[in-house]
């Protein structure tokens, strides 16, 4: 059974259509959300469970989002997590992406950081919120 060692939120908007922040680059990462955890206490084999929402308000066209998480700061960190949803041009009102990630086994330094981008292949894409990022440490 596993010992919890720490947990953090990134939390950047609590509610729906609380901000409205425009994708301006196409397939340019934009981070929304990023987490220190301590390892302190840390032996074993160490387990980092990732999670997190965001809401957007897509162009009325054919988009691909892509949400990637990184154990690091920058986009060039090595990736944890990437994963893209197609939404066809039916869609009106704003949608909520929601993603889970681990990862197994990372090397342990005094804190682990993640960080969480998104990217739109089309323009007009707008961040509304609600947009959380959430990470646990894990150890034996």
């Amino acid at each position: 059974m596993g010992v919890f060692i720490d947990g953090r939120t990134s939390q950047n908007a609590s509610y729906a259509n609380s901000i409205a922040v425009p994708i301006l680059l196409i397939n340019t990462p934009q981070l929304f959300g990023q987490i220190g955890l301590n390892t302190a206490g840390v032996s074993g084999t160490p387990r980092v469970q990732l999670n997190g929402t965001i809401s957007l308000q897509l162009p009325l066209a054919l988009v691909g989002i892509t949400i990637t998480i990184v154990r690091g700061t920058t986009i060039s960190s090595p990736v944890v997590y990437s994963a893209t949803s197609t939404f066809d041009l039916s869609l009106l009102a704003p949608q909520v992406i929601a993603f889970n990630a681990t990862d197994f086994n990372p090397p342990i330094t005094d804190q682990l950081t993640y960080t969480a981008f998104i990217s739109s292949n089309l323009l007009g894409t707008i961040r509304v919120g609600p947009e959380n990022f959430s990470g646990t440490l894990i150890g034996d």
